[in-house]
């Protein structure tokens, strides 16, 4: 598996990704918001995971200007589930921002919890494997 930053040669295989994910990711990808969408992710830090010629996951976070890098998006193509995908794309922000703090944005809190993610308030503190 390859991870590295995202570039508009991605953008078919990302909002494929996005539409086989299905409703929850609609309002990206929605006629009205795709356009808004690409924005986000053109002035975003975002990274990209490939398997071969496969994007199996990606992560959008922004910089907010040294209070911390916010996670934004992250999603793991079904299949590749299980393989420490999103782990690994969580650990390569925090491994490029080692000054910051990373935050997950989240509405599925179980699975940061998992990852040894620490609850601040309402969004959840990254801790790497180095960091634990």
């Amino acid at each position: 598996m390859k991870i590295r930053a995202y570039s508009a040669a991605d953008e078919a295989k990302l909002f494929e990704l996005m539409r086989d994910e299905g409703e929850g990711w609609s309002c990206y990808f929605a006629d009205e918001q795709i356009g808004k969408y690409k924005l986000a992710l053109e002035n975003s830090r975002t990274y990209v995971a490939y398997e071969g010629d496969t994007l199996c996951g990606f992560m959008r976070c922004r910089d907010d200007d040294g209070f911390g890098v916010y996670i934004y998006d992250l999603l793991v193509k079904k299949e590749f589930r299980g393989r420490s995908i999103g782990r690994i794309l969580m650990e390569t922000v925090c491994a490029d921002c080692p000054e910051d703090t990373v935050y997950v944005m989240s509405d599925v809190d179980e699975y940061y919890e998992k990852q040894g993610c620490r609850r601040v308030g309402s969004i959840f503190e990254v801790k790497t494997q180095r960091q634990v």
